[in-house]
């Protein structure tokens, strides 16, 4: 059984922000293991030699 609920957020201006920069940075880290991983593992990367690689960086 598949249950879907819609979530309308309503943050005040400070939590808008806050929201922003949170999803500024988790993109930019989202990018920079991407990177790592077609680097070192081109189209076959996997996910526990990537997080080895990238955890403490992040």
């Amino acid at each position: 059984m598949k249950l879907v609920v819609q979530v309308k957020l309503l943050p005040t201006p400070q939590q808008a922000a806050a929201l922003t920069d949170t999803l500024h940075r988790v993109n930019t880290a989202a990018n920079q293991v991407s990177a790592v991983a077609f680097r070192q593992f081109g189209l076959r990367g996997r996910e526990t030699p990537l997080r080895t690689l990238c955890y403490g960086d992040l």
